[in-house]
């Protein structure tokens, strides 16, 4: 009996998740998407797939093509997936996605076991491929009779070396909104046995190197709040809890004065300014005719040749180009000029670099064991953030359908072996994995 699955949303990371649900022989795969055209593009004429054009606050409509469906996957922004998952719990469909899970979803555990469907969640790479992955490793510690002393992550979507080629070393291949705010959320970790604390606004004075064999040196910064996966994950580190995100040498120093000169804020800005000159002379609250450069090594302390100075130059923030159509908030010209400046060209690869670093005490013993994926994006196809992202999430949907999760009911996120197992053996036979070392201490 053909099974029906729904997609919502035909954004940067949908093609391959698409592709392989439509491989699957018992599937009818539908993507609905407010570009009937990207859609369409995702299902390429074949037979079994369906192209429908959907405004996402349309409730009537949205409810309509979960009701005629076995599962849902929402690609769209996580603000609409509570409302994705209670239509399904109504009508005791499935859903699966790639976002943390937030309180409004965790709400719907119980009403999701009654209905006797699950709401799986975080299943893509960063969240996803990283819980899993840990998971594997912790419990391998723990079938062994020891204990998760420390635990640091890392993860990092980036260009691919030899792309690596703009002064920012970094290139969008997902939302380039959703990099910019990730940049003002505060954070929470534990360091050294101390709970450690980081407002948004000083994020990126909290930077550390962080060596990743084969590839060298990044910066790695905290990613929000690492302390609930204690309970998650189920572990007491007494050392670190961590988990933080890549990104290329100098990332963090012209971020940060960024967010500190207001080019992240989401307020409209206040009068005309139009071009980047005179945005930047506002938010710096100084003439349009000021000489940057020397202007902002005296401001800040550096040479007017330093690296915060020299990209915001490259970035075009010094120039009399006008300020992007449309764009009334600095976050959104912000956002429509690095995607201009930094995006991907035809044939370039992108790369996702994850590493978890633990330390394992056994009655006898402390090991220190790392785990570490470097996958690249494949030239003139799938970006490595779309196979990483969109896969983990279309096996799921898959073994969902096909009972392989037998009895699992509620929110979930994967971090149990019935879930994480077959999904990681999946993605290895794809050629998406961790190589794990350990090394006595």
């Amino acid at each position: 009996m053909m099974k029906k699955v729904l997609v919502l949303g035909a954004g940067l990371v949908t093609r391959p998740h698409v592709r392989y649900l439509l491989d699957v022989p018992d599937f009818q795969v539908t993507v609905a998407s407010r570009t009937v055209s990207k859609a369409e593009t995702l299902i390429n004429g074949h037979p079994r797939g369906i192209a429908v054009a959907l405004d996402v606050s349309n409730e009537a409509e949205l409810e309509d093509l979960i009701r005629q469906s076995d599962i849902a996957v929402s690609m769209l922004p996580y603000a609409y997936h509570p409302t994705v998952a209670a239509l399904c719990v109504k009508h005791r469909k499935h859903m699966v996605t790639t976002s943390y899970v937030k309180d409004e979803m965790q709400a719907l555990d119980v009403p999701a076991k009654e209905a006797g469907v699950i709401l799986l969640n975080e299943i893509g790479v960063d969240p996803g491929i990283d819980h899993m992955s840990a998971m594997k490793v912790i419990h391998h510690v723990e079938r062994g009779g020891g204990r998760i002393a420390s635990f640091m992550s890392w993860t990092g979507g980036l260009p691919a070396p030899e792309a690596s080629d703009n002064p920012f070393g970094y290139k969008f291949s997902w939302s380039p909104k959703g990099v910019l705010l990730a940049g003002r959320n505060p954070a929470r970790f534990q360091k050294h046995g101390k709970l450690t604390e980081i407002p948004g606004e000083e994020l990126f004075d909290n930077y550390w190197p962080v060596q990743i064999e084969g590839l060298g040196e990044f910066e790695g910064y905290p990613n929000r709040d690492s302390m609930p996966y204690t309970e998650t994950y189920g572990i007491q580190p007494t050392d670190w809890m961590f988990r933080g995100t890549l990104r290329n040498p100098g990332w963090c120093a012209t971020l940060k004065k960024l967010v500190e000169t207001g080019f992240m804020d989401d307020t409209p800005i206040e009068g005309t300014p139009a071009t980047f000159r005179e945005l930047t002379a506002q938010l710096l609250d100084t003439s349009p005719e000021t000489e940057f450069p020397q202007y902002l090594a005296e401001q800040w302390g550096l040479c007017y040749d330093s690296k915060p100075i020299t990209d915001w130059a490259w970035l075009g923030l010094f120039s009399n180009d006008p300020i992007p159509a449309g764009a009334t908030t600095p976050i959104d010209i912000m956002t429509a000029q690095m995607q201009a400046k930094m995006a991907y060209q035809p044939g370039e690869r992108d790369m996702i670099v994850m590493q978890h670093e633990f330390v394992a005490e056994y009655p006898d013993r402390k090991e220190a064991i790392t785990a570490t994926m470097i996958d690249y994006g494949i030239p003139h196809g799938d970006t490595s953030m779309a196979r990483t992202v969109g896969l983990p999430a279309a096996i799921a949907v898959r073994m969902v359908l096909h009972g392989e999760f037998p009895g699992l009911t509620g929110v979930h996120v994967p971090v149990i072996p019935e879930i994480y197992a077959p999904v990681l053996a999946e993605l290895d036979e794809l050629g998406i994995g961790l190589t794990e070392k350990a090394e006595v201490l």
